[in-house]
């Protein structure tokens, strides 16, 4: 959202700023030629004035004539503007340079025209930085309300062309400096507007990793994003609430049904010694006594497992894991299958007790599955960032469809219902490892059988 809503907030300020920058700019290259323009306009009025009275041709030599040359001659001198007063046949009155004379057509002969109509070129095209473009203005001579001549003069644009680039770059900088300062605002405002919602994405994700205390400061942002903070952290208490009651209900049962269990299971034991020995309804009845009992203590486990807070801290799992293989090792040799183990030393973040039990269960199963002669493999490696622990048997394996229910409470595969369990072991360890912050995963063993990945994170919770 962030990078959707600061470039939409900086095309809208760019806008904005080019809006008010572009009409700026055509003014201020409007007012920069309209004072050329003026003050030409003022120099042919003097000049006309000073034309006025010189006598037509074929006689136009005289004083005034000589001194209308000379204030052309030493204006061109000095400013380097060329001008001319011609008479209306196109025949010069007096023009400085000697080699300035009209032209047939173009901007010359176009105000030229004009004047001799009783108009002063007022106002020219307008001329661009860009342009190596002339300027020109005419203003009539009239004596006794004839135009009997006209002054034209052609002036450079370099120094109106160059103030008017300066004062563009100061548009510009200015425009930068405003643009610059539209960034900034842009940026707070996008980090004031998402901030809730970032922290918002971060307390649902660590409500959704099993981190149920989690909770939204609703103390900024807009109004409505605090009013969604607030109404998110009631839904988060509820569903906290809910789930906690689940919890204490099911610890509660398992726990208020292992008496009247035990119970009845050793009024059971009495009753068989009244019964013939090898009576089958009895040992039918004592061994789903006893799977009962198991059961209730898995979810008695479960129920602690989802409730239980980690105690993570840097462990070696190389060392603990081969503790782990070395524990399970006389079980596996009584059922004739080879337990291998491969740790080196390698350090992650996790909880030891609940590590150990997690990798328990998966051993358990893994050797509960296994024949005889057959082969479970323990690898521990790391990548950097995490370190893993794979239990690779060499069981029946998993089809694609139940590996994507392995590990859900009370399932089972179909083909595995007369072998021990309650099918809650996996659902136990899942339980324990999100709490530690790590993770399980079940695949395909590259042989036969099934591999499940202990993934255990090398970061700690203060980094």
């Amino acid at each position: 959202m962030h990078t959707r809503l600061l470039p939409l907030l900086i095309v809208l300020m760019a806008a904005v700023l080019l809006a008010l920058g572009v009409p700026l700019a055509v003014s201020v290259a409007a007012a920069q030629q309209q004072k050329v323009v003026v003050d030409r306009i003022d120099d042919t009025a003097f000049f006309a004035a000073l034309a006025q009275f010189v006598n037509a041709p074929p006689a136009p030599e005289g004083a005034r004539v000589a001194t209308l040359r000379r204030e052309l001659e030493s204006y061109y001198d000095v400013y380097g503007i060329r001008v001319g007063v011609f008479y209306a046949n196109d025949t010069p009155m007096a023009q400085a340079p000697d080699d300035f004379f009209l032209p047939r057509e173009g901007e010359v002969r176009d105000a030229f025209d004009e004047a001799l109509l009783s108009r002063r070129s007022d106002d020219p095209r307008q001329v661009w930085p860009w342009q190596r473009s002339r300027l020109v203005v005419a203003s009539p001579v009239i004596r006794d309300g004839d135009v009997v001549a006209v002054v034209v003069t052609d002036s450079p644009t370099g120094q109106m062309r160059s103030r008017i680039l300066h004062g563009w770059l100061v548009i510009a900088a200015g425009e930068t400096a405003a643009m610059l300062l539209a960034v900034g605002a842009a940026l707070r405002l996008t980090g004031w507007v998402l901030r809730p919602v970032r922290v918002l994405d971060a307390t649902t994700h660590d409500i959704a990793t099993g981190r149920l205390k989690s909770r939204v400061a609703a103390a900024g942002g807009p109004p409505e994003l605090r009013r969604l903070a607030r109404s998110f952290n009631e839904m988060a208490d509820n569903v906290e609430a809910v789930l906690e009651q689940q919890r204490a209900f099911v610890a509660d049962a398992s726990h208020q049904l292992r008496n009247p269990l035990a119970a009845l299971l050793l009024r059971i034991e009495l009753l068989a010694l009244e019964l013939p020995e090898g009576n089958e309804e009895i040992a039918s009845v004592q061994t789903e006594g006893k799977r009962l009992a198991e059961v209730l203590d898995d979810l008695l486990d479960l129920a602690l497992a989802e409730h239980a807070e980690a105690d993570l801290r840097l462990t070696d799992i190389g060392a603990l894991t081969a503790e782990r293989v070395a524990a399970w090792a006389p079980t596996a040799r009584a059922k004739g299958v080879r337990l291998v183990g491969d740790c080196p030393a390698t350090t992650a973040w996790a909880d030891p007790v609940t590590l150990s039990s997690a990798l328990d269960a998966v051993i358990d199963n893994a050797l509960k599955f296994t024949p005889g002669d057959e082969v479970v493999e323990v690898t521990v490696a790391s990548n950097g960032e995490t370190s893993t622990i794979v239990v690779a048997d060499r069981g029946p394996g998993l089809t694609d469809e139940e590996l994507t229910r392995v590990g859900d409470r009370f399932w089972r595969s179909g083909r595995h219902q007369n072998v021990k369990g309650s099918g809650l072991g996996l659902s136990i360890t899942r339980a324990l490892l999100t709490a530690a912050g790590g993770s399980i995963a079940f695949d395909h063993h590259a042989l036969h059988g099934l591999k499940v990945t202990v993934t255990m994170p090398r970061t700690g919770p203060t980094a």
